[in-house]
């Protein structure tokens, strides 16, 4: 069956840095999109940033320009770089796939002090 699981979450100052990690597996990693989305407390989900299956990203304008997204096909993982962490920033963080159906990651925190 479809599996993610995030790792790389935790607490960092305002300024900072962090990098989060999808492992997958149950399914063909190459060939479909990936996405983080991020949930903060009394807020919707929303999306944060996605990568085609050939690589082509986009982001929430809230952080283009301090977010990268990437993904090795190689070891079926996708990932979060985070720069110039905000405040605001602060939520759990979950990657996502449609493949075979809409699945979730269980989340990893990030938790930006000012």
């Amino acid at each position: 069956q479809v599996q993610l699981v995030e790792s790389g979450g935790g607490l960092v100052q305002a300024g900072g840095s962090l990098r989060l990690s999808c492992a997958a597996s149950g399914f063909i990693f190459r060939m479909n999109a990936m996405a983080w989305y991020r949930q903060a407390p009394g807020k919707q989900r929303e999306v944060v940033a996605t990568i085609t299956s050939g690589g082509y990203s986009n982001y929430v304008d809230s952080v283009k320009g301090r977010f990268t997204i990437s993904r090795d096909n190689a070891k079926n993982t996708v990932s979060l770089q985070m720069n110039g962490l905000k405040p605001e920033d602060t939520a759990v963080y979950y990657c996502y796939t449609n493949a075979r159906g809409a699945y979730w990651g269980p989340g990893t925190q990030v938790t930006v002090s000012s």
